[in-house]
Parts: structure tokens; C-alpha cells; sequence
């Protein structure tokens, strides 16, 4: 299988040439059309809306309170045997990591899911350094062996069917090609196995850090992030600073919302809470626990009273699942860790909005991540605010914000606005355009790019009505004079 590499200023390419295959679009539409049906159903037999205000405001608080639920934290985790690690980016965070790995003579790493360590890509800084760091979740094992990245912040995999894992598992390890799921499951279990048991150390995310008791939350289906956490001798926990919450009494209205709207399961198979590495008289756990609290950008996301919002995304994938444009090309096509709308207005802090200004039009605006986002996030409106800055309008907080409109396009938009504040002239020249429409041309660049030129109609809204209006009394007149 061809081995892709994408980057978020070919969206309009790849975009392009997702479309034009028909079995990225056939496996991502089945799966998020069950995915879609799941969340409803799993959701009906609650106040959905109270619960969506109940989380949104959990998140609020946290963030109200981030600089100083972190201390709580930090100071919580070390008095419970937890060493706290603090990086300012990505590259300083592989630093630390790599640092405590070669104090312990570490050559091997097992990784549970962790998206921050995508987002860094930890694996890639390990293996420059000799260490090899294996992904034990199912779904980014397998798109590890196809030497790909995740399509989908809570499923890897996606992307692929049943006959192409098949082809990856037998092409990579040897295994019998099969279309049997649980024959494959199986085969990949024994396989990580063995690396559980043989890893230096195990490196996990977080879902949230409780700031009250110094608490590392982790929610999983497969088994493989309690193993991660409690197998190798060295554990390190790697997260956003964004993920603290207040409370332990805040974490289960966000865990059934985080697992409804993500799988559509009532809860998750395992739920993980780490407080401490292995005590004396206990069997299993880690002797070593760290955490590593990552800013990438998020401290300058919550300077701006806007963009906080942002911060409150519990990373559970429903706007990408129910997103017209994500579920058509897939996650690769935003060639980013986050894709989809949440990534739309994520990526352009930890990359720069210059890398990234073609993703925030990667909506329709239709509205719908916005409405199923369980914090209540305002996806749409956050798009329309980068939209804005990636032209140079706004306030201009972003990273990398600032590039131009050009004249033509400024004077363009200029008419527009000046043409829809003037009814008189807006009837007249639309009712021109309309008699005009045969002239209108097929290209209108670089709007056809990706786009059907639109036509004028021959008669607009209110011109009809006005016909159907005449009719009717001329119909009614006529009846009279009959009777």
C-alpha cells in the first residue's frame, strides 16, 4: 500500500484527490453514519442539553482557574510521588522525555494513545535517538505499520477497511490474510504482548488531570493503556495543560458525554486513575510516574477571550463525525495531528495560521460541529473569526495571521457590500443579472476551482411571489365574473 505525505497547504489538492477515490469515501461513510446513529441513540433517554450546559461550564471554570488548578496539580502529583515536568513546545517535551528514558538506559518505549504525542511526534525524536517507541491502541498500531499518521483523533484507522488491515497485518508481521476481525484482533494482541512485558517504558495521554487530588484519568476500550501504565517500570504521562479540571467530582458528567459522543457507548470498557507510582506492599504499577504538561501554543490561545473556547474540547471527535467535509475526504486531507472542524480552529495556533489559512474554510458553516459539540464549543463562529484574520481583518491574535486580500478581490467585495445596503440597486442589478444569466462565464477562478459557477436566476424570490400573487387574484377575479 502507497505510503502519502500530506501537509495542511495542499488541502485543496488532497481534498481533490480524496473525492476522487471511491473507497476513502465508501469507508468513512459507513463508519460515521454508524457513528452518527450511535450517539443519537445512546443519547435519547437523557436531558442532552443540561448535560451539554453541565460540561461546558465544568471546562469554563477549569479554564477560569488554569494557572492555578496547574499549581494544584503540580504540587498534588509530586506530594503523591508523581514528578511534574513542565515544557514550553513540542520540541522540549520530546527533550524531557527522551531525558528520563536515558536515565533509565531505556531502549524501548510502549506508547498508549496519546494525541499530544502525536501532535510532537515523540516517536519520530526517539528514534533519532535509538529508542524504539511502539503504539499498542489497535488503530495506531496499524496505521504505525503502514507508516502512516491517525485519521481521526479517537480512531486511527478509519480510514482503513477490513481487507486493507488484513494486507497491513500479513505484509508487516507475517500474518495469514483473513477477513476474519477477530482472528486479526488476536494476532495483534499477541504481538503487543509480548512488547508490553520486554518495554523500558510506558508512555500514556491523559484525558483529565484533577487538580483536587493530583489524579491521572485515562479512558480506553482495549485494555492497551492500563497495561502501558502498569507493565513497564517507567511510566510517563504526556498531556496539554488545557486538560485539567477542578474537581474528581467534575469527571463523570464529562465521561458520559465524552463516551457517548464519541463511540456511543453508555462507558468506555476501562477507566483508568492513576494517583501515585507502585506503594510498597502492592504487586504491579510502575515504580517511576511522570507527567509532562505541554503549553504548544495553548497559553497564547488563552490570552484571547475568543480562542479560549477552544481549550475546552474533551477530544471525543463527534464535529468531525458529523462534518459534510471531514466525512467526504477523510482526516489526511488536512495533513495536521487535528483535523476536522476542531482541528480547523486548533491547528493554526500550534502551526501558525500562514501554514494552516486554507483549513478554517474547510466548513460549510453548516453548523452542525457546534450543535453536537458536548462543551458547547462555537465551532462555527471561530471558523468565521479565522476566516477573517487569514485575510488580514480581525484581531489578529493568531499566529502567522495577516495575509492580504488582493486589490481586486478587496474592490470586489467592497461592490458587494455597497450593492446589498442599497435595495433599489440590488433589485435592479439582480433583476439584470437574471436576464443576463446565458453570458455569465463557466469559470470564475479560483472560485470554480472547487465549485460549480452559479447562475442567476431568471426571476428572483420576491419576482416570483409577486407573479403568483397576480395570478391568484386574476384567477379570483375571473370566478367572480363566472359566478
Amino acid at each position: 500500500m502507497s505510503v502519502q505525505t500530506f501537509t495542511p497547504r495542499e488541502f485543496h489538492r488532497q481534498a481533490h484527490d480524496a473525492l476522487g477515490n471511491p473507497q476513502i469515501r465508501a469507508n468513512f461513510r459507513k463508519a460515521m453514519d454508524g457513528l452518527m446513529t450511535k450517539r443519537r441513540d445512546v443519547f435519547s433517554d437523557w436531558d442532552l442539553e443540561t448535560l451539554r450546559e453541565l460540561g461546558a461550564n465544568i471546562r469554563l471554570r477549569a479554564l477560569a482557574k488554569l494557572p492555578d488548578l496547574l499549581e494544584q496539580l503540580e504540587a498534588n502529583c509530586e506530594a503523591n510521588g508523581i514528578r511534574v515536568h513542565w515544557a514550553e513546545d513540542g520540541d522540549e517535551a520530546c527533550r524531557i522525555i527522551r531525558g528520563i528514558c536515558d536515565s533509565h538506559g531505556a531502549r524501548s518505549v510502549i506508547k498508549g494513545k496519546s494525541m499530544v504525542s502525536e501532535e510532537m511526534h515523540l516517536n519520530a525524536h526517539l528514534e533519532e535517538a535509538g529508542i524504539e517507541a511502539l503504539e499498542s491502541d489497535l488503530g495506531e498500531y496499524l496505521v504505525q505499520l503502514n507508516e502512516q499518521t491517525p485519521s481521526h483523533i479517537i480512531m486511527p484507522a478509519i480510514h482503513l477497511n477490513t481487507d486493507e488491515i488484513s494486507e497491513i497485518l500479513h505484509d508487516k508481521t507475517g500474518t495469514e490474510r483473513s477477513r476474519d476481525v477477530d482472528y486479526m484482533t488476536a494476532a495483534a494482541r499477541a504481538q503487543l504482548r509480548e512488547r508490553f512485558m520486554a518495554a523500558d517504558v510506558g508512555v500514556s495521554g491523559v484525558n483529565f488531570a484533577v487538580a483536587e487530588t493530583g489524579t491521572l484519568c485515562l479512558v480506553e476500550n482495549e485494555g492497551n493503556g492500563r497495561m502501558t501504565t502498569t507493565v513497564p517500570p517507567v511510566h510517563i504521562a504526556v498531556t496539554g495543560i488545557e486538560k485539567v479540571v477542578e474537581h474528581l467530582r467534575d469527571v463523570p458528567p464529562l465521561y458520559a458525554l465524552l463516551t457517548r459522543s464519541a463511540t456511543g457507548q453508555h462507558v468506555t470498557t476501562y477507566f483508568n486513575m492513576i494517583s501515585s507510582p507502585r506503594k510498597e506492599g502492592e504487586h504491579d504499577g510502575p515504580k517511576e510516574v511522570h507527567l509532562v504538561l505541554v503549553d504548544s501554543g495553548r497559553s497564547r490561545i488563552y490570552q484571547d477571550d475568543e480562542l479560549l473556547d477552544t481549550l475546552r474540547c474533551i477530544r471525543c471527535g463527534a464535529c468531525m463525525n458529523h462534518c459534510p467535509v471531514y466525512t467526504r475526504v477523510g482526516g489526511h486531507t488536512y495533513g495536521t495531528t487535528y483535523p476536522g472542524p476542531i482541528g480547523s480552529i486548533l491547528s493554526p495556533h500550534l502551526m501558525g495560521l500562514e501554514e494552516t489559512k486554507d483549513l478554517p474554510t474547510a466548513s460549510s458553516l453548516c453548523g452542525a460541529c457546534g450543535e453536537v459539540c458536548p462543551v458547547k464549543i462555537p465551532i462555527p463562529d471561530l471558523l468565521v473569526r479565522l476566516r477573517r484574520e487569514s485575510v488580514g481583518e480581525g484581531r489578529g491574535n493568531v499566529a502567522g495571521a495577516g495575509v492580504k486580500r488582493t486589490r481586486k478581490e478587496a474592490a470586489a467585495w467592497k461592490g458587494f457590500e455597497w450593492m446589498a445596503t442599497h435595495p433599489g440597486v440590488w433589485r435592479s442589478g439582480t433583476a439584470l443579472a437574471g436576464k443576463l444569466q446565458a453570458l455569465m462565464p463557466a469559470k470564475l477562478a479560483p472560485w470554480t476551482d472547487y465549485r460549480t459557477a452559479p447562475k442567476p436566476a431568471r426571476a428572483s424570490l420576491h419576482a416570483l411571489v409577486k407573479q403568483h400573487r397576480r395570478r391568484q387574484q386574476t384567477d379570483g377575479s375571473e370566478g367572480e365574473n363566472r359566478s
